[in-house]
């Protein structure tokens, strides 16, 4: 008798105990969301895409009408100038205040802001709409291989893929399969393909698909470029790049500015194969009536690179709050329905949707991703990405050999 009333006890403290965290959770919450209101919030967010802009100035309405927080959007052409501006703000001194609260962000822009202690401390995990996360996919808690310790908010995931119209260039089952296929392909159809020239974010994210294809031991990649003998291991991806060279868009003599330039290419005809970070990207592109109809996408069956993009709070922001609620937004099921649908933008979301209620998974289910959509079981294999530092090293390397 002794025993049980004992173990009812227990029982009763720890029910107590877990009612207390809900609580202290929901009041943590409402205290944010009260320090919130008023402040306005910088978010420096890429602006290469009008679709993605009109999102970021819907995203704005609601958390103004709702929380009365201001989003503003400064336009970034490379998020390492966001990065520039942290650094010198730091060296000034300036700890609080700083003119950016929050950063579209990851790879070694993350890892860069990560090691110089640029970061707020790790809030993600303690934001309502976490417990939504899929989190069973590694690369919401690993950002290119560097833990995000709760410093990164996910935003929405990416997968390399490639397009082109079947009408103009041949069908689909004729296309590569692999980046050696794509390089006798671009042999076989000179001019036709080319990619924007790196520091550039799609620039490089070619590169670094090569260089997971060629590299002779793929698991290289997960440690720092240092540790390895950089000229032997890369060796492979510039014996490729020196092969595809002349076959190049005006023979390798300019290369397309940025992913806009290569989609307007393809809708002149004048490249044949394009490609983008976003499964959805050519259904976006053909409802928004920048390419044809008879655009398809297609992946490599052996993998392409996939990802997560987040947004990350500076260490010397002056609206932690309002970045916070922000964040938390985005991760909302209403905004990532609407920013999966291939109108609005097509980005894929990061959430499990069996953990949303009924109405939502059926909102989900009922998005029309486009005809040139791949469905999840045709995109193929994820490749992991590299270790943020082989890329720095990549695209410094790129400039001396190829770049003007």
């Amino acid at each position: 008798m002794l025993k049980q009333a004992l173990l009812g006890a227990a029982a009763l403290s720890l029910s107590a105990i877990g009612a207390f965290a809900q609580s202290e959770e929901g009041t943590a919450w409402e205290e944010t969301l009260e320090a919130a209101k008023g402040q306005t919030v910088y978010f420096n967010a890429w602006g290469g895409s009008q679709n993605i802009n009109d999102y970021i100035r819907w995203v704005g309405d609601q958390v103004e009408e709702r929380y009365d927080v201001t989003l503003e959007h400064v336009k970034l052409d490379d998020t390492a100038n966001a990065v520039a501006q942290v650094v010198a703000e730091k060296a000034a001194g300036q700890d609080e205040d700083g003119g950016i609260d929050l950063i579209w962000i990851n790879g070694e822009n993350f890892a860069s802001m990560k090691e110089q202690d640029l970061l707020a401390d790790g809030f993600a995990t303690d934001l309502p709409n976490w417990s939504l996360v899929d989190q069973e996919n590694p690369s919401v808690t690993t950002d290119f291989t560097v833990p995000t310790d709760g410093q990164e908010s996910p935003w929405g995931g990416a997968k390399f893929v490639f397009f082109t119209d079947p009408a103009r260039f041949g069908e689909l089952d004729s296309m590569p399969d692999s980046s050696a296929e794509l390089l006798e392909w671009a042999k076989a159809n000179p001019g036709r393909f080319s990619y924007p020239a790196p520091p550039d974010f799609m620039g490089s994210s070619f590169l670094k698909q090569v260089l997971a294809e060629t590299i002779e031991d793929p698991s290289l990649l997960e440690a720092p470029e240092a540790e390895v003998n950089f000229e032997e291991v890369s060796q492979p991806l510039w014996a490729y790049l020196d092969e595809l060279q002349p076959a190049l868009w005006r023979s390798g003599r300019d290369y397309p500015e940025n992913y806009p330039a290569m989609k307007q290419l393809l809708a002149d005809g004048e490249l044949g194969i394009i490609f983008a970070f976003n499964p959805a990207e050519a259904s976006n592109a053909i409802a928004n009536n920048e390419l044809p109809e008879t655009v398809r996408s297609f992946v490599f069956s052996g993998g392409t690179l996939g990802n997560t993009h987040f947004v990350t709070i500076p260490y010397n922001s002056g609206s932690k709050e309002g970045a916070k609620v922000v964040a938390n937004f985005l991760m909302s099921p209403e905004a990532q329905i609407r920013k999966e649908r291939p109108e609005i933008w097509g980005d894929p979301t990061i959430l499990d949707v069996e953990k949303l209620s009924p109405e939502q998974r059926t909102e989900f289910e009922e998005i029309d991703r486009g005809a040139a959509t791949l469905g999840p079981d045709e995109l193929g294999p994820v490749l992991p990405e590299p270790h943020p530092s082989w890329m720095t090293r990549i695209e410094d390397q790129w400039l001396q050999r190829y770049g003007s």
